[in-house]
């Protein structure tokens, strides 16, 4: 069966920057998230922790593309100023361990953020304004293979976790 990395906050853990969870982004996937942890099938991730930050932590941003971060070409950076670009590769290196450790080849994530996001990220103005590109989890992961989802692509993630599914 097809194993899913998800973003712990989509789970309702209270791990994002601010403290809070993102359970409500996925409303719509209630019903197939309860079924694939029912199964064993999610394994629960946060980049961002994982790479050692504090939660609640100051929001960070960055100019650029995940991929562009993990060639060392752009920074995280928080609305403070800090550089937290090691923290986030870190996280991304702790996430993908984790998806090859337990087969994940598959991964939901939450939208928007330097880590997770998909398409589309903040663009590191801390305006929430949003700028193509993707997270530094994202980017790694997709380097290795695997495929990656925001809570906005709910049809393609049931379509690929079902697919196939022995």
């Amino acid at each position: 069966m097809k194993r899913l990395l998800i973003s712990a906050c989509l789970l309702g853990e209270k791990v994002r920057y601010d403290g809070d969870d993102n359970a409500s982004k996925v409303r719509e996937l209630q019903h197939w998230i309860s079924q694939w942890n029912a199964q064993g099938r999610l394994v629960p991730v946060c980049p961002e922790t994982s790479g050692g930050l504090p939660t609640p932590r100051p929001p960070a941003e960055t100019t650029a593309d995940g991929l562009e971060v993990l060639n060392g070409q752009a920074r995280v950076i928080t609305v403070a100023g800090k550089d937290v670009t090691d923290a986030f590769i870190a996280g991304a290196q702790k996430t993908l361990q984790q998806a090859k450790k337990c087969n994940a080849a598959l991964a939901l994530l939450a939208a928007r953020s330097p880590s997770c996001g998909k398409g589309l990220i903040y663009d590191g103005t801390f305006s929430r304004t949003l700028t193509r590109g993707s997270g530094v989890t994202v980017a790694l992961l997709e380097m290795n293979g695997i495929c990656c989802f925001t809570p906005d692509d709910a049809e393609e993630l049931i379509r690929a976790m079902e697919d196939n599914v022995s």
